[in-house]
């Protein structure tokens, strides 16, 4: 009987001390307080209970969700700004041992770098250069996460929230481009056409040919046109030399 409790015992031990790992698992395991060997796992891993202590960390791409920051730009904007980013654990080691909560201490330095960062951009770079952003972003927080054994894969601005006063000015302000532009491109027209018409008066004085056929055409058009009155117009030439022999 007393053999019979002691198997029973040591069965038990040895499933207690069976664990199952999964492929994005591995196992850290602490004997006696010290970290022995390289982490375990994935598959069955044997812990000697209760000499060794194991903690199991994923490897999976975790996204960690930045809430909105106050922030202020340059320029003396006030905006909040929230992110998210995505990162794994490439050594499961150094995120136990070097710092107390990796996935803790990672949301914090992802909030007082996005601070920082865009604090020193103006609103206008912030609203316009988010590919720009993400990248800075990534490349500080992957070297301030390195020694925790941590690898940042992506950053993304998720939302930049305005006040409704700075929306509104910035949408008159939108508008007020928009009719500069156009008046701009107008005037441009303009400008285009008052050179051709200069050019073909300069090419008309200098072939009178071309000035009588410009005003035969113009009799056409008026004797189209289903008009009471008919408008003929003289040539400024037959006219000159009326004044010129009322002169003499």
């Amino acid at each position: 009987m007393s053999s019979l409790i002691i198997i029973g015992l040591v069965v038990m031990y040895i499933f207690n001390c069976i664990k199952i790992l999964n492929e994005y698992e591995r196992a850290v395991v602490f004997r006696l307080g010290r970290v022995i060997h390289k982490p375990k796992g994935p598959g069955l891993v044997l812990i000697f209970w209760p000499i060794d202590r194991a903690v199991v960390v994923s490897l999976r791409l975790v996204a960690l969700d930045v809430p909105p920051q106050d922030i202020i730009t340059r320029d003396n904007v006030s905006a909040k700004v929230n992110a998210v980013v995505y990162f794994r654990v490439m050594e499961p080691t150094k995120a136990l041992i070097e710092v107390q909560n990796y996935e803790y201490a990672t949301s914090q330095m992802a909030q007082t770098t996005l601070r920082s960062v865009i604090g020193q951009m103006e609103l206008d770079d912030l609203l316009s250069q988010r590919d720009k952003i993400n990248a800075t972003l990534q490349t500080i927080l992957d070297r301030q996460t390195d020694p925790w054994g941590i690898k940042i894969s992506n950053v993304e601005v998720k939302h930049v929230d305005l006040s409704e006063e700075l929306r509104r000015a910035m949408a008159r302000q939108a508008e007020a481009e928009r009719e500069r532009r156009a008046k701009v491109i107008a005037a441009e027209g303009e400008y285009q056409a008052a050179t051709k018409i200069c050019q073909a008066a300069e090419m008309m004085q200098k072939s009178p040919m071309a000035i009588q056929l410009r005003y035969l055409q113009t009799l056409v058009e008026i004797g189209k046109e289903n008009n009471t009155t008919t408008v003929f117009p003289l040539p400024i030439d037959l006219i000159k030399a009326w004044t010129e022999q009322g002169k003499k």
